[in-house]
């Protein structure tokens, strides 16, 4: 059939599987957006407030779902406010298409009106990316878009269309990509490998494991659990790999890293063997790597050969896509329990939960804490929601205390670190997976930088719960000064506005939270409530996340509460 470039778009996109577009018209992409009235019953465009609502909410959407996400936007600033979700989808692994039109094919190099080079820009952001000139090359660039974005280490990968091919007519026909030259997702695993790793295990008196978002990633939730379960081997995880692993699994000792517990970050300078499954030894986790780990030897599960000997040299290393080499791995170990190993973890807990986290959850002083909001909302939800954070000190407290029960169940900003991140992507979340409740913990500085998606979540009339923490600091940045600064509190308190008022006028029903007798009737209201909900918690200002491994330190130099002055 002969179809225009613009309709072309369209129709790979429907051939793909896509359900939502989120974007943002203008004129380089608008013969795109005229074609997508002919095709509304097939597909469906989610007008966002702002380009980086639209990658947002495809990073969420793609997160809760494990599909591609799409996303759409014009030329020059449309495009180049894309470019933090473009950057986030990178460093997470989320699969993500993002289409760009771009200007005329004879005005390229010309500095024409809103013409910016995105291919040039987000190069180094992307698994792959390119400009389509000729409506004719349209199809193919699509299905090697998708192709890309899904297979192997997950990312975002971005065509940027000229008006004219938008505009150009061709005879029309899709073919799903399923093999490009000299690109190799998945590297084939070694026999030998997985034998030398199964031996070490089998050998360890103390093994550990340290899990990622490769995880959930491979969809070996299930596979990964078998493994553990046979193994009897402890396990923390990443603040992305949370939900590969129930947090009530008897052999989930946590999390790890800079705010993870204490326990975790101890056990990793004395454990015999190091066991890492997709995760990639990032610094937050790591700390000082000259002391990271080294009496251990290390087995490293991973995918992505460069992540091999990146930071933490591998002696066992195990290449391939762990719903494969995962079953085989478990197919030659032990079964075993490792119940004093596992009572160290326990007993070092004691400790935290002694120091922090019963001061978190069941705080006795007069000014609300993160923790003892999440306590209750843990309670009502039993585990079943989805909950999506902002990035800061309450991002913090929900990795740590949010329980999580089933996979694709915990989406947030990791490796970037995106303020802003949360609000679009716990749309973008709800309306991959419309039958599970959605909630956002956001504070107030993260809120601002894209509370304009209240409109969205206005016109769609998308159901998601925000819980809005607010202490009226940058929080994390101000947890700093205090502790590094000597409490130098530079530009981090913020007079903020009514945003309860604001919600009203965007439609959304919402309600503030100021004492502790309010806080439990106050989050029932919003998850009986049909629509969406903005539930503002005034939270203490001096509300701090602890442990914290300090920057530049040894894991083993874990803070369980600030020095008393």
């Amino acid at each position: 059939m002969k179809l225009t470039g613009s309709q072309a778009v369209i129709q790979s996109l429907i051939e793909e599987g896509t359900e939502y577009i989120f974007g943002y018209p203008g004129g380089a992409i608008m013969p795109v957006y005229d074609a997508m009235m002919d095709y509304e019953k097939q597909i469906k465009h989610i007008l966002t407030r702002h380009e980086q609502g639209a990658v947002h909410a495809a990073q969420g959407y793609a997160r809760a779902t494990g599909k591609v996400g799409v996303c759409m936007a014009t030329s020059g600033p449309g495009a180049t406010n894309l470019i933090t979700g473009i950057a986030d989808a990178q460093i997470d692994s989320t699969p993500l298409v993002c289409i760009t039109g771009q200007v005329t094919s004879p005005l390229l190099g010309t500095d024409a009106f809103q013409e910016t080079d995105v291919v040039g820009i987000s190069m180094p952001i992307t698994k792959w990316n390119c400009l389509v000139t000729k409506p004719e090359d349209i199809p193919a660039a699509i299905a090697k878009a998708f192709y890309i974005a899904r297979t192997g280490r997950p990312g975002p990968v971005l065509i940027d269309i000229a008006k004219n091919a938008q505009f150009g007519e061709f005879e029309y026909s899709y073919n799903k990509c399923t093999h490009i030259r000299s690109y190799v997702p998945k590297p084939r695993y070694k026999e030998e490998q997985i034998k030398k790793a199964a031996e070490a295990i089998n050998t360890a008196k103390k093994p550990y494991v340290l899990f990622g978002q490769g995880v959930v990633l491979a969809n070996a939730e299930a596979e990964f659990k078998a493994f553990i379960e046979k193994s009897g081997i402890p396990a923390a995880w990443t603040i992305l790999g949370v939900a590969a692993l129930p947090t009530s699994h008897p052999l989930n000792v946590g999390m790890l890293g800079m705010h993870g517990n204490y326990a975790t970050n101890i056990k990793t300078n004395e454990c015999d063997l190091l066991i890492a499954i997709g995760m990639r030894f990032d610094d937050r986790v790591t700390g000082d790597l000259k002391r990271y780990a080294k009496q251990a030897t290390v087995i490293h599960m991973e995918i992505d050969p460069a992540e091999i000997n990146k930071n933490v040299h591998a002696h066992i290393p195990v290449l391939g896509d762990l719903k494969e080499t995962l079953p085989l791995l478990t197919a030659r170990i032990d079964k075993k329990e490792h119940a004093q190993w596992l009572t160290e973890f326990k007993d070092l807990y004691k400790l935290e939960y002694d120091t922090v986290v019963k001061k978190d959850l069941y705080p006795e002083k007069e000014g609300l804490t993160v923790g003892e909001v999440i306590r209750i909302i843990n309670e009502r939800t039993n585990g079943n929601a989805i909950f999506v954070t902002d990035v800061g000190q309450h991002q913090m407290f929900a990795s740590r205390y949010c329980k999580i029960e089933s996979p694709r169940s915990f989406i947030t900003s990791g490796g970037l670190g995106t303020m802003g991140f949360g609000l679009p992507s716990a749309f973008g979340a709800k309306m991959g997976v419309p039958e599970r409740e959605v909630i956002l913990f956001v504070g107030d500085g993260g809120f601002q930088m894209t509370i304009q998606e209240l409109g969205t979540i206005n016109q769609t009339e998308a159901p998601v719960k925000i819980v809005l923490l607010n202490n009226k600091f940058l929080g994390m940045v101000r947890q700093w000064q205090e502790l590094f600064f000597d409490k130098r509190y530079s530009q981090t308190h913020m007079v903020n506005p009514n945003f309860i008022k604001i919600a009203e006028g965007y439609g959304i029903a919402g309600k503030k939270i100021l004492n502790r007798p309010e806080l439990a009737d106050g989050i029932q209201q919003m998850l009986d409530h049909k629509g969406p909900y903005l539930l503002e918690v005034s939270i203490e200002k001096e509300d701090n996340v602890f442990p914290m491994v300090p920057t530049g330190a040894s894991v083993t130099e874990i803070i369980l509460e600030p020095a008393k002055k």
